[in-house]
């Protein structure tokens, strides 16, 4: 019994193989953007601490709301509170207790990413990580980094085929390894991060003015086809 070329796992001389990899790298721009918030609050004794924690924690989450559609997504992460004890004296003495309550925030309009930053900084015993720029899953630019790399596949096969004097025959298999985005957040790329106290400074401060960082789009696949007999 005999197989059919397609069927094997290498070429034959009737029906050479070449297998090549095509790959495709795109600069674009983010569609959305990350901040991490961080409220803290402190006191000498519990139920102060809570409350403070709890009242700034609402400031924060009306601010951001307020925004409306440009804020995507409002999260609320990890919440901690926690004491202080002495450094000096016998026995466990409690100096003051320490709250924090972590909030992220995803946005797709970067005007207001800058005015809505500037404000959150400018609370009271608040933190501001960010911004982790990104595209979506489905952002658009993955499918066309992945059609460049099939592209290119088959152009580097036939350039293959044509330096034997043949020409591709058919497609055999395609691996597709996946395109992959720039790494968010936590990346050491373009951040933000900033500390502000209380003020007694009434004017609010001008938005600040970011710069999106484009975003590294990769895509790679791995192709085999088949070819006509070389003239060799």
């Amino acid at each position: 019994m005999t197989q059919d070329a397609s069927h094997q796992p290498y070429g034959t001389p009737e029906t050479p193989r070449v297998a090549v990899r095509g790959e495709a790298r795109l600069e674009v721009d983010p569609e959305i953007a990350r901040i991490g918030i961080t409220v803290n609050a402190r006191g000498t004794d519990r139920r102060t601490a809570l409350e403070d924690l709890t009242r700034r924690n609402s400031a924060v989450l009306d601010l951001i709301k307020s925004y409306g559609d440009p804020v995507e997504k409002l999260e609320t992460g990890t919440f901690s509170i926690s004491p202080e004890l002495t450094r000096h004296g016998r026995g466990e003495r409690i100096r003051a207790y320490h709250g924090r309550v972590h909030l992220t925030a995803e946005l797709n309009d970067f005007t207001t990413l800058g005015e809505l930053t500037t404000r959150l900084a400018d609370l009271e015993l608040t933190e501001v990580d960010g911004p982790w720029w990104a595209l979506r899953p489905t952002s658009p630019a993955h499918g066309e980094a992945r059609r460049q790399a099939v592209l290119e596949a088959v152009q580097r096969a036939r350039e293959y085929a044509e330096a034997l004097g043949a020409r591709l025959a058919a497609l055999v298999e395609l691996a597709d390894l996946g395109a992959e985005n720039a790494p968010f957040p936590g990346d050491a790329g373009t951040g933000l991060r900033t500390m502000a106290f209380a003020t007694t400074d009434d004017t609010t401060a001008p938005p600040l003015d970011l710069e999106p960082q484009r975003q590294t789009v990769y895509a790679q696949v791995n192709a085999r086809f088949t070819m006509t007999p070389p003239q060799l």
